[in-house]
């Protein structure tokens, strides 16, 4: 029993989901007016975990063949048989995905449901299905997945979303892409092995680590700007720590280009953005507007 448990919260990536979950409260905290009956905040919040779960289960059905290649995924359950790869998942799939957008939808508002949908098409469709094997540029638009669970807390404050929730879900957009590229920088002899054009497997070591470098920069000085839109000084502080801490932590990934480095860059970024999402929500419930 605790196998399996294990193997169905690597499947649906519950760790992966429960950040998304984050950033959709996040955009809640972070959006102004009347926020939702609690009753409402916890059932988009399970609707974006369920969501997002499905779009992970999803990921690990299509790329079953991929993760035969690479010695970071080979153990997973549809690989080793342990899961059988058949129409019940996907209708499983598919009945988790349906419930999270139409639960959304008649307790909270379509314009939330509309952004628990695109979260999860965006990762399981775009990037799996179409650009992961086609394109470095894949993990740049998969970044949007995260993007649309901020605005799904939004929109369900304030559908027309205004400036600083959209500040949020472009953070996260530009998050996505040096943190992943940072994994993919340590494992890039097995993505390379599976023929998948990574930004470290289609470029040089040193570019991409100055292509990581920026990315972490960019999205450092965006996340400071939400200063001017109302966040106080809670925010600031968690958002420039983290930021701090991700920006050396990729310098030394430019200074010494090699796994080390980027697997600590890669786990500054968890650092960097749980500081951040976790400032928002402190920010907005502690001191208010």
């Amino acid at each position: 029993m605790k196998d399996t448990a294990r193997l169905l919260y690597s499947v649906f990536k519950l760790r992966i989901g429960m950040a998304i979950m984050l950033c959709a409260l996040a955009g809640i905290a972070i959006t102004p007016g009347a926020a939702p009956g609690p009753w409402q905040i916890a059932l988009l919040a399970l609707a974006v975990l369920l969501s997002s779960a499905s779009a992970g289960a999803f990921n690990h059905y299509v790329e079953r063949d991929l993760d035969a290649r690479m010695q970071r995924t080979r153990e997973r359950p549809f690989v080793t048989g342990r899961f059988h790869a058949g129409p019940v998942w996907l209708a499983s799939i598919g009945v988790m995905l349906l419930t999270a957008v139409g639960a959304t939808a008649i307790a909270v508002n379509p314009f939330a449901a509309a952004h628990v949908f695109l979260g999860a098409f965006v990762y399981g469709v775009v990037y799996t299905v179409w650009l992961k094997r086609r394109t470095w540029m894949n993990i740049v638009v998969g970044g949007l997945a995260g993007s649309f669970a901020v605005l799904a807390g939004a929109a369900a404050v304030d559908p027309a979303l205004g400036p600083a929730p959209l500040i949020l879900a472009v953070i996260l957009f530009l998050w996505t892409p040096p943190h992943f590229w940072s994994l993919a920088f340590a494992y890039r002899a097995d993505y390379a092995e599976a023929r998948v054009p990574m930004l470290p497997v289609v470029v040089d070591n040193a570019l991409a680590a100055r292509i990581i470098l920026l990315h972490a920069v960019a999205l450092v000085v965006l996340s400071l700007t939400l200063v001017a839109f109302g966040m106080g000084w809670i925010y600031a502080i968690g958002a420039a720590v983290g930021g701090a801490l991700f920006v050396r932590a990729c310098v030394r990934l430019v200074q010494q280009p090699g796994t080390k480095a980027a697997m600590g860059a890669f786990r500054a970024s968890l650092v960097q953005l749980s500081l951040l999402l976790i400032a928002v929500l402190l920010d907005s419930w502690l001191l208010g507007p």
